[in-house]
C-alpha cells in the first residue's frame, strides 16, 4: 500500500497506463493534488495529471525546487505593490512604506533593489522618526543578511502555487480581500490574505493572473496547513526586525 504525503509535496509517481499502452508504465512528477477518489498531479507546466490509486505501482517525494535570489525579488515587488501604504520612497535600495494602522507588511522598509546595503540603515531609521513611526526592516531572505543584533519581531512564511490549472470564474457574493499585481518579470500574482479558498483563485486566474500568494505569519499552523491542501507551497521567509539605535549606530 502506497503511503502518501501531504498534498503540495512534489512527488515523482510511477502509474499503469490503460491496458495494451506501449509503454505499460509512465511517471508523473509535480505538485501533488489529491489522492481520493484519483490521484491528481501538477507538473511543472501547469498540466494536471490523474489516474486511479490503485494504478500507482511506485512513489517517491521530492524536495522542493530550488527559488532563485531574482525570483524572490519579483514575488516581494509584486507584494509590495499590492500593500504599497499611504506613503513610499526608495533610498539605497530600500523601499520604505508608512502609513499609521497599515500593518508591519505596509509599514517597514525592505531591500527590493540589488544595491541595498544595510549602509542604508540610519537613513531608514531617521525616515520612519521624522513621520512618528517606529522604524522597522523586512528582510526576505537570501536578499540581505539581517543585520548584527537584531532581534526578529515576526517570521512570515511565502506560500505560492501556480493557477494554470484554476478554471476562471466570479466571486458569488462572498466578502473576502485579494489584490492582482505585476511583477517586473511579467509575472501576474494573485494576492490572498485571510481568504484561502478555490474561489478567490479562480476569480484571479479571471483577470489574469497565473500564480499566487499568501502570507502566513510562522505560529499559525492551521492556516498554513490549509494553504498546503490548496496546493500552496513555501516560497520563501520575511523577517521583520525593529531598526533601533543600536542597529543604525552600528551602520553609521
Amino acid at each position: 500500500m502506497v503511503s502518501w504525503p501531504d498534498p503540495g509535496t512534489r512527488v515523482t509517481v510511477r502509474y499503469r497506463r490503460p491496458a495494451g499502452s506501449v509503454p505499460p508504465l509512465t511517471d508523473a512528477v509535480g505538485v501533488l493534488l489529491a489522492v481520493d477518489p484519483v490521484v491528481r498531479v501538477r507538473t511543472k507546466t501547469g498540466a494536471v495529471v490523474e489516474f486511479a490509486p490503485a494504478d500507482v505501482v511506485a512513489l517517491r517525494a521530492l524536495t522542493d525546487a530550488p527559488v532563485r535570489t531574482s525570483d524572490i525579488r519579483a514575488l516581494e515587488r509584486a507584494a509590495a505593490a499590492a500593500r504599497p501604504g499611504d506613503e513610499q520612497a526608495w533610498l539605497d535600495g530600500w523601499l520604505l512604506r508608512a502609513g499609521q494602522g497599515a500593518g508591519l507588511a505596509a509599514n517597514s522598509a525592505m531591500p527590493l533593489d540589488i544595491s541595498a546595503r544595510t549602509t542604508a540603515i540610519p537613513g531608514i531609521v531617521a525616515w520612519y522618526e521624522r513621520r512618528g513611526l517606529a522604524p522597522r526592516l523586512a528582510i526576505p531572505e537570501r536578499l540581505l543578511a539581517l543585520p548584527p543584533g537584531a532581534t526578529v519581531e515576526l517570521t512570515e512564511h511565502m506560500l505560492v502555487r501556480d493557477l494554470a490549472s484554476v478554471t476562471p470564474g466570479q466571486p458569488d457574493g462572498a466578502t473576502w480581500r485579494a489584490v492582482v499585481t505585476d511583477a517586473p518579470d511579467g509575472t501576474r500574482w494573485l494576492g490572498l490574505s485571510a481568504a484561502l479558498c478555490e474561489e478567490v483563485l479562480a476569480w484571479g486566474a479571471g483577470r489574469g493572473a497565473t500564480r499566487a500568494y499568501v502570507e502566513l505569519d510562522d505560529g499559525d499552523t492551521d492556516k498554513i496547513a490549509l494553504a498546503g491542501s490548496l496546493g500552496f507551497r513555501l516560497h520563501h521567509r520575511r523577517r521583520y526586525v525593529r531598526a533601533g539605535d543600536s542597529i543604525a549606530s552600528s551602520h553609521a
